[in-house]
């Protein structure tokens, strides 16, 4: 951000009179809990809970010239995306390294949404608009500071969606899908995704029907929640972090993502020719360790073995929902398969962990 001036989201005076904790965050003043972290977990893993994103980059794209540059510029071909679905992608640079992890929504012909990391996303804007080439017409519409987005996460969340919409609506979004709704008197978009590991819907939408969607909300008894408790549930997920889990020195197949490149023939995009040759090269890979003794892993703790460092832990938290200490790291290949014993240094004590299958957590 050019300016030092923190940004404030929608939400904030709802935020402020529950008392949330209020932190810097990529620019913008948002909450990191209200009651606890621990307790908020264990609200969306066994109820629901209600997040405020809008810190989350939102690019609305149109016109004819739209698709073309989707597929000039991510992994994922987005014309294998059906219209009203969405699906996890990439940008990569030309040498495969990782921009940024969006997500694409399909809204209509002609229509899409990406939405873009808080912290990458001027990059973000940036990179859409250098490789919008001259063409068909094309319009990039930035909402991220004049729309707010909701994430409704948790086990129970389908049931609150239709009781405060309708069970008609709710049954017609699948996962992954979006759909378009009328929220408070403005038109708004809800999908079936999410950043937990839980069912769950995320709502784009004006700010004044983010307001009432979360008064809505939490007079549902809904658990307000902090991106402290977003930061446990991906992890516990093994969701990656752009920033941690994923920067521009890591590519999609060590980073266990070559799920979403296609290399659809005819279709050049941004960083083919170097993935192309990454995916036969992978040297590492992104490992989940879980503690086998009480203590709390940490991001840039060393990973050792057999007195050796090999790697530094990613991300790492306590998770509430295993009750053991858990972290990602890029390991050497041999060493990342599940029931390799490693240590992690936590402060000059070796914590013992172990790789385990990815993620940490399923829902059953």
């Amino acid at each position: 951000m050019a300016s030092d001036v923190l940004r404030r989201s929608p939400l904030d005076a709802a935020h402020r009179a529950l008392k949330a904790r209020m932190v810097p965050f990529a620019g913008w003043e948002m909450p990191i809990q209200y009651r606890g972290i621990v307790e908020e977990v264990r609200s969306v893993r066994e109820r629901a809970g209600v997040f405020d994103v809008s810190h989350m980059g939102r690019m609305f794209l149109s016109g004819p010239g739209a698709l073309a540059l989707l597929r000039r510029v991510l992994t994922y071909d987005p014309a294998r995306v059906p219209e009203g679905q969405g699906h996890y992608n990439l940008f990569c640079n030309d040498a495969g390294g990782i921009i940024d992890d969006p997500y694409l929504y399909h809204l209509g012909p002609e229509r899409w949404l990406v939405v873009g990391n808080a912290a990458r996303w001027d990059i973000d804007v940036a990179w859409l608009r250098e490789h919008a080439l001259p063409g068909p017409a094309l319009t990039l519409d930035d909402r991220q500071q004049t729309t707010a987005m909701l994430a409704l996460q948790g086990p129970e969340a389908k049931t609150i969606f239709g009781a405060l919409f309708s069970r008609e609506l709710e049954a017609t979004i699948p996962r992954r899908g979006c759909h378009e709704i009328e929220l408070a008197g403005y038109k708004a978009l809800v999908s079936r995704t999410g950043y937990t590991g839980e069912d769950g819907f995320e709502f784009v939408c004006a700010p004044e029907a983010g307001r009432k969607l979360w008064e809505a909300l939490i007079a549902a008894g809904v658990a307000p929640c902090g991106l402290g408790a977003r930061d446990v549930l991906r992890l516990e997920a093994a969701l990656p972090l752009y920033g941690n889990d994923l920067t521009e020195e890591t590519n999609p197949w060590e980073a266990g993502l070559g799920w979403c490149v296609t290399f659809d023939e005819g279709r050049a995009f941004v960083g083919r020719a170097a993935l192309e040759n990454a995916r036969n090269a992978i040297q590492r890979r992104l490992a989940c360790l879980r503690a086998t003794e009480r203590g709390v892993p940490r991001a840039g703790l060393p990973v050792l073995r057999a007195g050796e460092q090999v790697a530094t832990l990613t991300s790492g938290t306590y998770s509430p929902t295993l009750e053991a200490g858990i972290g990602m790291a890029y390991l050497p290949v041999a060493l990342a398969e599940p029931g390799t014993t490693l240590e992690i240094d936590v402060r000059g004590r070796l914590l013992p962990a172990v790789v385990v299958p990815r993620p940490f957590y399923r829902r059953g």
